[in-house]
Formats: structure tokens, sequence, C-alpha cells
């Protein structure tokens, strides 16, 4: 994030040989769309005058006024690193506004800054900071991706095995170029997935980090013949990818979930986050996990969440407590994968932690040990709930949740609630190749 102005704009264009802008924003799945323009429209995008047909964009295709602009924030202009020298090409991520000059509040963007701004009204900032994890697939004679990979690596194997580590080091050289502030990056526990972590943020920068993050890995991925894929599940019997989410707030830059006196070293603020994140936690879970294929990941033996718990001491949970403490006290929730829209999905955990804190919602007891591995019985007497287990359960949650719905909106919430039960609808009129191998020979 940058502190430009329009002339500091104009200056690097010119300096820098761009011949190329891209003015990109995102849709309610979380896809980046972008409109390139040449340096000679630089200043009418400045002036916010760059309109584009909305009509054919999913999430929004049916508005009356299709006609909408592309508003810059200057914060993110970038200019990429692997363009060409001679005719570079740079972004700016832009928000998205009707043509009567009012923000249009289906823009995932304005969602997310809509509800920072209420949490700024009660005196707290959003600090961030994902984790995200990825597969690096070969493509096909013809381009295309495919499942296949030769390597075996395992958690934190390196070269030879680790066979993408050019790769990944070449996106992290790629990003900290770009201005990130990588904090690690290695080989995952399954053959060919990896992960690479950048520093917090407040959410506006995070989430808009997020989405340059994607762009990023895919794009030196493919330099290295690679795909790179951030689907949840994409084989079946290895682990999955998540996107494991750090979050606390501050006020006057002070990070109010630290308390030097409690045992978990958490503020009241900070069990009533978790409060309020425990309560909408199954809506929640329709944003952070939007795919059919996110569901496959919520399976027992493979480290993600199934069950819904919170603890300061085991790692396993859908909410821990990290050992950091004093300014680097956090709540880790690990049940969110890279398929869900950022945007979103910090604007909902934001909107149920503070509702949380101003209902003062304590959580739970904190259960210290693997929730997984107890018997039925052993949960059912501690009062464990489940994480919805497919996308129609998540959906069907989501309706029900007043405040979730108010935080998206009626409209964007109804087109999300659309699109994604004709995604499910889609998904179970399939026949795969479980049911032709475990059913054609015998029936």
């Amino acid at each position: 994030m940058h502190d430009y102005t329009r002339e500091d704009i104009l200056r690097l264009v010119e300096e820098e040989d761009v011949a190329f802008i891209r003015l990109q924003f995102t849709d309610i799945f979380g896809s980046m769309k972008n409109m390139a323009v040449t340096g000679s429209q630089l200043e009418k995008a400045l002036d916010n005058r760059c309109m584009f047909d909305a009509s054919s964009v999913e999430g929004l295709e049916g508005e009356e006024d299709a006609d909408m602009y592309l508003y810059p924030d200057l914060s993110t202009f970038e200019i990429f690193p692997w363009r060409p020298q001679q005719g570079k090409v740079a972004r700016m991520i832009c928000d998205v506004y009707r043509q009567d000059g009012t923000p249009y509040e289906g823009d995932p963007r304005y969602v997310l800054k809509k509800t920072t701004a209420q949490a700024k009204e009660m005196g707290y900032t959003l600090n961030a900071g994902p984790e995200c994890e990825f597969f690096l697939f070969h493509m096909d004679e013809d381009g295309l991706p495919t499942t296949l990979t030769h390597e075996k690596g395992g958690y934190f194997d390196v070269s030879p095995v680790d066979f993408g580590e050019n790769a990944r080091r070449d996106m992290v050289l790629t990003l900290e170029e770009m201005g990130f502030e990588i904090m690690s990056s290695h080989h995952e526990i399954a053959p060919a997935q990896h992960e690479i972590d950048f520093r917090y943020d407040e959410a506006l920068v995070t989430a808009d980090n997020l989405m340059t993050f994607k762009m990023v890995v895919k794009t030196i991925a493919k330099r290295h013949g690679l795909h790179a894929t951030f689907m949840p599940k994409p084989k079946a019997g290895t682990y999955g990818s998540g996107m494991h989410i750090n979050l606390s707030l501050s006020r006057d830059g002070v990070n109010v979930f630290q308390s030097a006196e409690d045992k978990n070293g958490l503020s009241r603020e900070g069990y009533y986050f978790i409060g309020g994140l425990m309560k909408h936690m199954k809506a929640i879970t329709c944003i952070t996990n939007p795919t059919v294929n996110s569901y496959k990941r919520f399976v027992p033996g493979y480290e993600a969440p199934v069950y819904m718990g919170w603890s300061g001491k085991t790692r396993g949970p859908l909410i821990r407590v990290p050992s950091g403490r004093g300014e680097n006290t956090r709540i880790e929730l690990r049940s969110p994968d890279a398929a869900a829209n950022p945007y979103l999905a910090l604007a909902v955990l934001l909107a149920a932690g503070l509702d949380g804190i101003r209902d003062q919602i304590m959580p739970p007891p904190s259960i210290d040990e693997n929730i997984q591995k107890m018997s039925p019985g052993q949960r059912e007497a501690l009062g464990v709930q489940e994480l919805p287990r497919s996308l129609e359960e998540a959906l069907d949650e989501l309706e029900k949740d007043d405040l979730i719905i108010r935080v998206l909106g009626r409209e964007l919430t109804d087109k999300i609630i659309r699109a994604r039960r004709k995604e499910y609808k889609d998904y179970c009129m399939q026949v795969t190749d479980w049911e032709i191998e475990n059913y054609l020979y015998r029936l």
C-alpha cells in the first residue's frame, strides 16, 4: 500500500514507460476482473470516468443500470515486475460505483469498507493475516491444468524432494518486489502442496493483498510450466488446502485482545470476539467456504476442522489462540479456504466478532484436547456442534442469520444464495467416477 497522489501516478507512468494500466475489481465470487486502459486514458481513469458494462459480470448481471464506473484506489498502484521492461503493465484496484456517484452496494470491496467503518465507530481496527496453501500441478500438452505431479514431498521438505522450490522462490521474490513482507514459505504436507505467508495488515489492505497474491502465484507458476490452484480439495485421499486467518483488533494502535493476567492471554474483548464468531460460524461458513468442493476438505483425519470448538493450547480446533502474547495476541480461524472472496470473508468475520463484543457473548469453555478423536457421546456431553457438512447446509444457515444478511445486504445475499444453490443442484446431478467404479459392475 502506497501513499500515492494523482500526480505521483502520472509521473510514474511516464518515467517507468507504463503502456497499460489494468483497472481491477472483484466479482461476488472472488474472481478478479479488469478493464485495461492505455497511458493516454490514465487521466480519464483517475477522474473516475471509466465506465464498464456490468450486465455480463457474475453477480452484477440483471442490474437495471448495467453501466457502472470504476473508481481507482491510488494506494494500490503497482507495476507488474514480470511484464516487459518497455511498455510495462501496471494496475490499480477499483471500487465499483453507480452512475449517480454512489457506491454499488453489491461490490465486495464496498461491503468490507462499510464494515470496517462501523468498527472504527466503535474504536476498533481489524488486523488480519492469512496463511495461504495451494497446489502446483503439471499442465498437459495443450497447456491445460491437470492434477498430476511427480513429486513425493511432504511437510517442510527441501529440494531435490521438493520439486516446486524454484517456483515458490520466484513467487516470493516477485511478491517482495511488489511490496509484500513475506514471513515464511515452505512445502506443505501433501505432495505438490505449498504455503506462503505474508505479514498481517488492516482488513482492506489484506483483502487487496490476497487478490494480488493469488494472481502472482498463478502467473509465476505458469512461467515455470506449472498450474497453481487454490481449489480446497483437488485430490481425494490426501490433505486439502486451507487459508487459516489470524485476527486481532486494535484501538489507538494497541492490541485489545491481549491480557497478561488471563491464562490464555486474552482480554474480555478477545473472548467476546470468539463468542461472536462461534454464534455466527455456521452462516459464516457459507462465505468462508463457498464452493461444493470446500466441504470435501471437512473430513476427519486431514487436519481441517470438522467440529466447533476453541482452545488456547491445542492446534487442531476450529479456533485457536496461538502462543504469541502481548501485541502478538491473536485468534486463528482454521476453517476458511482460499476459494472465499476475501472482502466478504473478512467483512462477516469482523461483523460477527463485533456482535460478540456488543452483546458480551462469552464462548463455551475451551476444549484442550483433540475434538475429532472424542467419541460422539463425549462431544454431545460437551455440546460440541459440527460445521456444515455441505454447501446446501451452509446456505440454509446463511438464510437464517439476520446479522450476516445485514452485513452482506439483502440483494447481495440473495444473489449468492441463488448462484450457490444452482451450483449445488448442478453438482448433485453429476455422475462421478466414484459412482461408476462402485456401482456399474454390480448393479
